[in-house]
């Protein structure tokens, strides 16, 4: 069995693991650094992609609920190679896929193509446009 004792926020914040892995092989840390807070982090990722639409199957057939399984999947794929690609170095990097998609991506613009450029404008009250910046500067190959 493993226990952490910690308070947080002014409150008690006690963990218990309890395995039949062997001590010699599995010192309590590395059972709880390694294996328990993975497991967290694995449920973190799982409630990610319910954040993007992966629990709205409640279509009438299985084959639309499994097409909008796979939308939902690629979304994250996509989501993940964007923070990994674009944010990497900012304080964005580990951020929700949610929080990504409702302040960074999901935003009004105004936008023109010519033969050379393609122009963005936003609003000059958008909070993170120096964000949308430094992301769109790091894609560029």
């Amino acid at each position: 069995m493993v226990a952490k004792a910690e308070q947080i926020e002014g409150k008690e914040n006690p963990r218990y693991v309890v395995t039949s892995l062997p001590a010699a092989n599995w010192p309590a840390r590395k059972v709880y650094e390694e294996l328990y807070c993975a497991r967290g982090d694995m449920e973190n990722r799982i409630k990610e992609q319910y954040s993007l639409f992966a629990g709205r199957v409640s279509a009438a057939t299985r084959r639309a609920n499994q097409l909008r399984l796979y939308l939902s999947a690629a979304a994250y794929v996509l989501m993940t190679a964007f923070r990994r690609l674009a944010l990497s170095g900012t304080a964005w990097a580990r951020a929700q896929c949610e929080t990504i998609r409702s302040q960074l991506l999901r935003i009004g613009a105004q936008v023109r193509i010519t033969a050379r450029k393609l122009w963005m404008s936003m609003a000059s009250s958008y909070p993170h446009w120096r964000l949308f910046a430094q992301a769109a500067q790091q894609l560029r190959c």
